[in-house]
């Protein structure tokens, strides 16, 4: 009997083997990214009675809820939050510090490069663009890599670095607006000239009068979102994405949002209305995507690359703590540099800037002026921590000894590229955010830790997705291995993330 057993088990399990493994080989057709721009978590309760059924509400009532997603880096900016999106890693890594940063004393723009040339229009200000900066891999090079570079990656948005860097550095093609020519570009880093449908796509926008009379002031319409969605759905049909044997990948960020944020805030009409319509281009977008490929065969998540705070004078008016720092007010320069002089004999000429709460020092400078660099860090720290509504400065190399709470010390360590970070670190008082020249009275921004920056909306659908919700804390750097995992290809190469079990399962 002992024997029979033996033998019936050698031949079970084979197959046994074979059913645990079949996963392996099922993948769906089309994996999609969404990235909403400065949309916070609370955004999907405040709507949700007046979203439509086909739309985000349709995203959560089938899909899967991450509740506590977090942020866990600072600064909390546009062009970092999509590349830690797609890169399952932080600035440490993949080297995206900011939509601005400097490198060796001079000032670089993520995306910024001057050895290529626009495609799709002669405006090279716009054009001469490239995921170059970008350190490391993203899931859709991840995904090139695993098919021999079979598998078609296309990203789409209003802005440059929000087509650029989600889909990589292999990417077959980012497509962004350039509002001067009312046209959506791309760059010789991809190809030579847009493909056909993209020139059709460009035709029919010309014709658009709405988008016409709106000109360079797009972003500040919801139609801005309507314009991204169709040249998704453009770019779905006219590179058949998810009609191969390999899985594609299609990158969708929406810009409209940020840019009506930082004019209007987070409430009122203007805010209410591009999330409205924000819902109904989701749900134009999936109604094409259950059509070209078949609900049930894509892949989708949807996030954010950061929040944004409650306008300072509106939290003032409820009578709660916040307020403006004005970081390039006149007199603070005036006061810092005679500062300066009387410290160390120098002037303003020693500091490049201050970009998402961090000063950047000119080395270059200080070593010619024959100053020790640690002395002035030490001048500017007991500087910064005169002023109003500054609660910690840190020095990047020395934070882990400084005495600050974990959560704000991690957080900065993982924000940090040694290259391309700056020296100092600046933590406001909680409710407190710069506040620039330009900036609307009304208007808000994001940069900080603090949850109304860092709290974003997480949902993944469609294909082997089931239905629920989960509280535990999870980062924006989980999800790029969730879907690497759920396609059985290999991390991103520089992944810090970890896979979540409840999508996964």
């Amino acid at each position: 009997m002992k024997k029979w057993f033996v033998l019936v088990v050698m031949m079970v399990m084979p197959a046994i083997r074979l059913l645990a493994h079949t996963g392996f080989g099922e993948k769906p057709k089309l994996v999609v990214g969404i990235v909403v721009d400065q949309m916070r978590w609370d955004y999907l309760s405040r709507y949700y009675d007046q979203f439509g059924n086909d739309g985000i509400k349709r995203l959560i009532n089938d899909g899967y809820s991450c509740d506590n997603c977090l942020i866990n880096y600072v600064p909390t900016v546009t062009s970092i939050g999509h590349t830690s999106v797609y890169t399952g890693t932080t600035p440490a890594f993949h080297g995206i510090c900011g939509n601005n940063y400097f490198v060796d004393d001079k000032e670089v723009y993520c995306c910024d490069d001057k050895t290529v040339d626009p495609v799709g229009s002669d405006n090279r200000k716009k054009g001469c663009m490239s995921p170059r900066n970008l350190l490391s891999t993203t899931i859709g090079d991840q995904l090139r890599m695993h098919t021999d570079f079979r598998s078609k990656v296309i990203g789409v948005s209003y802005k440059d670095r929000a087509a650029i860097l989600p889909a990589g550095r292999s990417a077959n093609g980012a497509y962004w607006l350039d509002t001067n020519n009312g046209c959506f570009i791309s760059s010789t880093y991809y190809m030579k000239e847009l493909p056909e449908w993209a020139e059709e796509f460009n035709e029919t926008l010309q014709k658009n009068k709405a988008f016409k009379k709106l000109d360079s002031r797009i972003a500040l319409d919801p139609l801005c979102g309507t314009i991204t969605t169709d040249m998704a759905i453009a770019a779905l049909k006219g590179e058949q994405l998810g009609k191969g044997e390999v899985t594609d990948m299609l990158c969708i960020s929406y810009s409209q949002t940020d840019v009506i944020g930082h004019e209007w805030g987070t409430r009122g009409e203007h805010t209410d209305g591009a999330y409205l319509q924000l819902d109904k281009d989701i749900a134009k977008l999936l109604k094409a995507l259950d059509e070209q490929v078949g609900e049930g065969n894509y892949l989708l998540f949807l996030t954010a690359d950061h929040g944004g705070a409650h306008n300072y004078q509106w939290m003032i008016d409820h009578q709660m703590a916040a307020g403006a720092w004005i970081v390039k007010e006149d007199v603070l320069n005036s006061d810092l540099e005679n500062y300066l002089k009387e410290k160390l004999g120098a002037d303003l000429s020693i500091i490049n800037g201050i970009n998402s709460y961090r000063v950047y020092l000119n080395h270059s400078r200080i070593a010619q002026l024959g100053l020790d660099l640690e002395k002035v860090k030490e001048t500017l720290i007991a500087y910064a921590r005169r002023l109003p509504h500054v609660q910690f400065v840190m020095d990047f190399e020395k934070v882990n000894t400084w005495s600050v709470p974990d959560v704000i010390r991690s957080r900065a360590l993982l924000g940090y590229h040694p290259q391309r970070s700056g020296d100092l670190l600046l933590v406001l008082e909680t409710g407190w955010y710069d506040f620039w020249p330009s900036s609307s009275p009304v208007g808000t921004t994001h940069g900080s830790w603090n949850p109304y920056d860092a709290h974003i909306p997480l949902l993944f659908y469609g294909w082997k997705v089931e239905h629920g919700s989960t509280s535990r804390e999870v980062h924006i750097t989980d999800i790029a291995p969730t879907v690497c995992q759920m396609l059985h290809i290999q991390q991103t190469n520089a992944c810090v993330g970890e896979a979540i079990g409840e999508v996964v399962k």
